[in-house]
């Protein structure tokens, strides 16, 4: 059995799948995980990730969060973190924690009816 190769932060290249929603991470050329995304203006929801297990624990989807956040702080996205992978990653990086996407009713921030 063949070890898959070892996979660090600067090992994974990550890309935006835009016609299959999602980014992709690929060691050594192979796809090693995926983090579905749904876009709307202003506004990217992250709603599934996949890890391949021969790359879980190896930075994979670490390295998918990270890129995928750099992209949407770049084009001024807010992220609603409906993947448990991403809220826990985001809530464990709190630099990241200003893109999470809040709506607060006018009630609750004080303004007018």
């Amino acid at each position: 059995m063949t070890e898959p190769p070892t996979a660090d932060p600067q090992t994974v290249d990550v890309r935006d799948d835009t016609e299959a929603s999602r980014y992709e991470a690929r060691v050594g050329g192979q796809l090693a995980g995926t983090a579905q995304y749904i876009r709307t203006p202003g506004l990217i929801a992250f709603v599934h990730t996949e890890v391949d297990p021969a790359y879980e624990g190896h930075g994979v989807g670490g390295a998918l969060v990270r890129h995928s956040l750099e992209e949407a702080r770049e084009q001024g996205a807010a992220v609603l973190a409906v993947c448990p992978f991403y809220a826990g990653w985001i809530s464990r990086h709190p630099a990241y924690r200003d893109l999470l996407y809040s709506e607060q009713s006018r009630a609750a921030d004080g303004g007018s009816r």
